[in-house]
């Protein structure tokens, strides 16, 4: 176990530099890996609602909200409201926020590129078949 906690925080941190970098080189400043991931859930779910954002990240309502409020403040995203039901707003990522996910995704690139480098062909599909499984939902 204690082999795996080390290659799993090693891991971490790999992705987490190439994050970094990935904010360097758009030159990205004011904008946490936590609201990048935000931008990246909004995208990913389609124009969601908050109730279907928090649902996704495994978190409440009021924590998601005062996220988006502060996203929805730096010009990130935008609410819609709804027009089958009032009293819910989906929630629109503005042209500045989907340069973040642009960001984001070159970010993940360099990350896969990065283990493709180092693995052979049957070594990477063990990889993604053990991770893939790993991340499976129960």
């Amino acid at each position: 176990m204690k082999n795996l906690i080390h290659v799993v925080a090693k891991l971490s941190s790999m992705m987490g530099q190439m994050e970094e970098a990935a904010k360097e080189k758009f030159n990205i400043e004011g904008l946490t890996l936590t609201q990048m991931h935000y931008l990246e859930a909004i995208h990913l779910l389609g124009n969601p609602n908050i109730t279907e954002l928090a649902h996704l990240l495994k978190l409440t309502k009021p924590t998601v909200k005062v996220s988006i409020d502060k996203l929805i403040e730096k010009d990130y995203i935008f609410k819609v409201q709804s027009d089958a039901d009032r009293r819910s707003a989906h929630l629109h990522v503005t042209e500045k926020g989907k340069l973040i996910n642009q960001m984001h995704d070159y970010a993940h690139k360099c990350i896969a590129k990065s283990i493709e480098k180092k693995l052979d062909s049957s070594e990477k599909d063990l990889l993604i078949g053990l991770l893939s499984k790993v991340l499976k939902e129960k």
